[in-house]
């Protein structure tokens, strides 16, 4: 019985600490393959690759926390609309903070894996809460951009975040696939991440697994215009 009980109370307290705290892993490539195109000196020593590794959680943890304002068109080759998407991160966990806490770090194959955590102050919790809440739609989905980014691009998180932001995108198809069954004009909402996304390189391209949490505000249809 008492067994049973110290059982119960470990599983309701690692519940509790879970809520408190975020967790997520990142991975950083020793040898990185796009360096060249941003004159990045390479390999990597550990005290660099710990350091893009901390921008890389402090951006994972802003996505789960705060998230992103969007507005979303789908486009529409018939009308000659392109699709576009613009985000405004709606607040930002810097890599300075020193809430940030390396719990772990591991190397495999030139991969440096680094694990967080990040206590969650009453505010941030609130946020958190909040995104389980609200009436949001989960989606998850994978996007894809190209290793040096695009032209104008001048930062490895510049060139990752295309692959992430085309992942949103394909979430946000998905979402109004379901739910919309004429193309709508415009789109505007709310999305935020539900872990930490996963990068990788596969055929020459930056490829991001993520999952999303999206809470629509607003539908325009064609019509309206």
């Amino acid at each position: 019985m008492k067994i049973g009980l110290i059982f119960i109370f470990l599983f309701y307290a690692q519940m509790i600490f879970s809520q408190e705290t975020l967790r997520g892993e990142v991975s950083v490539e020793m040898e990185p393959v796009y360096a060249q195109f941003l004159g990045i000196q390479y390999p990597l020593d550990s005290a660099s690759a710990t350091r893009w590794a901390v921008e890389d959680a402090a951006f994972a943890f802003s996505g789960m926390i705060y998230g992103w304002a969007f507005v979303y068109e789908p486009g529409e080759k018939a009308r000659g609309l392109q699709e576009f998407l613009e985000l405004n991160a709606l607040g930002k966990i810097y890599p300075e903070d020193v809430k940030i806490k390396i719990t772990d770090v591991n190397i495999k194959d030139s991969i440096f894996y680094m694990y967080t955590d990040y206590p969650l102050d009453e505010v941030q919790k609130n946020r958190v809460l909040g995104w389980k809440r609200a009436p949001v739609f989960t989606a998850q989905s994978i996007g894809y951009g190209p290793l040096q980014g695009y032209q104008g691009t001048n930062s490895r998180s510049q060139i990752k975040e295309t692959a992430l932001n085309d992942a949103i995108k394909k979430a946000l198809r998905k979402k109004l696939r379901l739910t919309e069954r004429n193309r709508p004009r415009t789109v505007t909402g709310f999305i935020a991440l539900s872990r930490f996304p996963v990068y990788s390189m596969q055929n020459g391209l930056w490829a991001a697994s993520a999952e999303f949490r999206i809470e629509i505000k607003e539908i325009i249809p064609f019509a309206a215009y």
